[in-house]
């Protein structure tokens, strides 16, 4: 029998986007950019999911080009997977700004091994989306632009089906960022995938916006997790 992080390594060997994008939009897909990134990839799902516990789901947007994008782990840029997971990158160096809330939530929650345990973290689109704009790649979300949604939105319910059919707890998901959370009621109303949202604020929103808030919000985390054991 399959660990739960074999499967997902499975998953993520396989993974790619090969639907229609609206003009401007460009899909990143790492492990098909960087070997290395396959390589740590590997080396953390066997090492944080070397087992066929049930997990809750926390579900994200879609991955930033200088985190998930890089390292091929949901809110992990390469300083925290070092730092933190004991995993380095050779081949890129990143820093993404929600990671560094995520770590300092996990950090609070018991550190990586009690976390992973627990709780297995994607999006319900699993790569990154980047706009061109004037000639510059900037970090985009699925839900920004209505054509691009319609695109991706068959992907997305493919892709939630998937990490589900990991082992993830349907009871309760956990969506980070409110708006992220109206899509994803939607297209949990049409298909059950859940038979609760349980809605957080997002990282990037915590770390720009409120910062100086960060431990209240990481609070919020944590007991939103103890309510939805």
């Amino acid at each position: 029998m399959k660990t739960f992080g074999e499967k997902v390594i499975e998953w993520n060997e396989n993974l790619h986007y090969d639907g229609k994008l609206p003009e401007g939009f460009t899909v990143l897909n790492p492990f098909l950019e960087n070997p290395e990134t396959m390589t740590v990839m590997k080396k953390f799902y066997n090492r944080f999911y070397h087992d066929n516990n049930c997990r809750k789901l926390i579900l994200g947007i879609n991955p930033g080009r200088h985190g998930a994008a890089v390292t091929g782990i949901p809110f992990t840029d390469t300083k925290r997977l070092s730092e933190f997971c004991g995993i380095e990158m050779h081949s890129a160096r990143s820093y993404e700004i929600s990671s560094v809330f995520i770590y300092r939530m996990i950090a609070a929650y018991g550190g990586t091994k009690k976390f992973y345990d627990d709780f297995y973290i994607n999006s319900p689109f699993p790569l990154a989306i980047v706009r061109n704009k004037n000639g510059k790649q900037i970090n985009a979300n699925y839900y920004d632009d209505a054509a691009l949604f319609r695109e991706v939105e068959p992907f997305m319910i493919k892709s939630i089906r998937s990490h589900i059919a990991l082992g993830t707890n349907t009871e309760n998901v956990f969506v980070l960022g409110r708006k992220n959370a109206d899509f994803i009621r939607k297209i949990n109303n049409r298909e059950h995938f859940f038979e609760k949202l349980t809605v957080l604020e997002h990282p990037r929103y915590i770390q720009q916006y409120k910062s100086r808030y960060s431990e209240e919000y990481i609070t919020r985390y944590l007991s939103a997790f103890a309510e939805n054991q």
